[in-house]
């Protein structure tokens, strides 16, 4: 009855606006929510809801936790957390709520509307989740013989060192010892000439293909990228709100035409030059040195995406574009995730001389250093002697697996097919038949473990001929491509559709491609 009595009282004193708190007690139980934040909750969804309108005199915060059974400082601190969140105006007067813009409750009709911008609406989505580990994924490199313990070391040392002084930000454009050991290797390994504040140290070759569209074009330049092409080089200049126009690639490389300069002349070209993904063919030097010399007078830049470089299984390395004539417009891009592993999302810029004391600034505000015991852990990886090692013996294995995979290709897949690329990199391109369509065949085979990547992917063109398979063996071991080769033609064989009817003509993927990009002229992605 005592009870009873003080809940009456309550009640009253708390008057019938606030009659809510009390209908329900302050749960009390062990592991639950704090009294305090249980009040704070309530009030602040009555006021929301508008069970208190603007102007409701709340009750002192002696009467309410009187009413409520709970202490003094409870209520005292609820309620300076709703002062501070401007739920509430206390004053001498007393305390009530708040004047506040209610939005109206999502019935869908007012709902925030559920849009990205067009630029990125644009983008094409790819599904990689879960592929790392899959047999045939391409771009990935053999993780399991990556030198743990040597990186560690370099890691420990580092630790030992830099302590929590490299905890902080470091400088934007990346630690010095990094870029400098970047600039000692590049030079020996491709040719390139450049100075240390050339270099710029990014999170991924996808970041430096992104600032590289932020410092050199506007929204609604034009873009050449090579069609098929790298798939994060379309990404980065779509996003840009470039107008991005797919140049074909043929056996000697990006193939480009005197109409094409006259017609859609570009600001920017992204290329691959020493080994184009997804076909693998290999700019020629004639078509390089045109190409430089074409975006010289039409004040156009060139971003060289030199991947995966580093693995070219005969002869010796070519020389960049970017060292292959002077003050050549060359924006040099660069990544340790295939030559590492892609975890550590390390890589790089290069930039043109001429460009590097107006990029400055901008790259400060732009970046923030980070990964910076990784980065130093790196330059030591690098001056020790540690990476060279590690690429030449990654080159004598994925020349072994390039070899291996070719014979089982031969032997193994029973379709008409055939095979590009392999003078460099971790992957070769299968071409197959119209009739074999890619993508679902792709899809087919993640149910059986296989993440080969459908070569129709790679084009923006909406009726474009190319159809296949990328079959990485970076991290595929050999003994996995002749049973994966085997399930594939089984796969192959499931897919294969009834005979057209005489007179029509079939489609190259079957049903209408779900990643198809939106409508575009022949040429032209906007």
């Amino acid at each position: 009855m005592g009870e009873d009595r003080t809940a009456q009282a309550g009640n009253e004193a708390l008057g019938p606006q606030l009659d809510f708190l009390l209908q329900e007690p302050l749960s009390r139980g062990r592991g639950g929510e704090s009294l305090q934040k249980q009040l704070l909750h309530r009030i602040r969804v009555a006021v929301l809801d508008g069970r208190l309108p603007a102007g409701s005199r709340l009750p002192g915060s002696r009467a309410l936790a009187e009413s409520l059974g709970v202490s003094r400082n409870t209520v005292t601190l609820v309620y300076e957390v709703l002062s501070a969140e401007g739920y509430i105006d206390p004053s001498r007067q007393g305390t009530r709520v708040a004047a506040l813009a209610r939005p109206e409750p999502g019935d869908g009709a007012h709902s925030a509307p559920a849009t990205l911008a067009r630029r990125v609406e644009r983008i094409r989505k790819c599904d990689r989740s879960g592929a790392d580990s899959l047999t045939f994924a391409p771009g990935v490199p053999a993780l399991a013989q990556f030198p743990l313990a040597a990186w560690r070391r370099s890691l420990d040392r580092v630790v030992q060192r830099g302590g929590t002084q490299l905890l902080g930000y470091g400088p934007p454009h990346g630690e010095p010892a990094l870029r400098t050991a970047i600039l000692r290797h590049l030079a020996v390994a491709r040719g390139l000439h450049c100075l240390p504040e050339q270099v710029v140290i990014t999170e991924g070759a996808q970041e430096a293909l992104t600032l590289c569209v932020r410092l050199v074009t506007d929204p609604g330049d034009t873009a050449w990228v090579e069609d098929p092409g790298y798939r994060g080089a379309q990404t980065a200049l779509t996003g840009g709100d470039l107008t991005v126009v797919p140049v074909p690639v043929d056996a000697e490389g990006l193939r480009t035409s005197a109409s094409d300069w006259e017609d859609r002349p570009p600001r920017l070209v992204s290329t691959t030059p020493a080994h184009q993904y997804p076909t693998g063919a290999v700019l020629t030097a004639s078509r390089r040195l045109d190409l430089i010399e074409k975006c010289r007078l039409h004040g156009a830049w060139i971003i060289e995406d030199d991947y995966d470089s580093e693995f070219r299984h005969s002869g010796e390395p070519l020389t960049c574009m970017q060292g292959l004539a002077p003050g050549a417009p060359v924006l040099y891009v660069g990544t340790f995730s295939k030559t590492l592993f892609p975890s550590l999302r390390l890589g790089f810029l290069v930039l043109p001389e001429p460009l590097v004391d107006r990029a400055a600034p901008v790259v400060d505000e732009l970046l923030r250093g980070g990964h910076r015991h990784e980065q130093l852990a790196l330059a030591h990886f690098m001056e020790s002697g540690q990476y060279s090692r590690h690429l030449a013996r990654m080159r004598r294995l994925y020349r072994r697996r390039r070899d291996a995979l070719r014979v089982a290709l031969a032997e193994h897949l029973d379709v008409p097919h055939t095979v590009t690329g392999g003078d460099s990199g971790m992957h070769l391109t299968v071409q197959l038949p119209p009739d074999t369509p890619d993508q679902p065949l792709a899809r087919a085979a993640r149910c059986h473990r296989m993440a080969p990547r459908p070569l129709s992917q790679h084009s923006l063109l909406p009726d474009s001929a190319h159809n296949g398979l990328v079959l990485g063996y970076g991290n595929t071991p050999e003994s996995a491509f002749a049973p994966g080769l085997r399930q594939l033609s089984h796969l192959i064989g499931d897919l294969a559709r009834p005979p057209t009817p005489s007179g029509s003509r079939p489609h190259l993927y079957g049903a209408p491609r779900s990643d198809a990009p939106h409508p575009i002229s022949s040429v032209t992605l906007r």
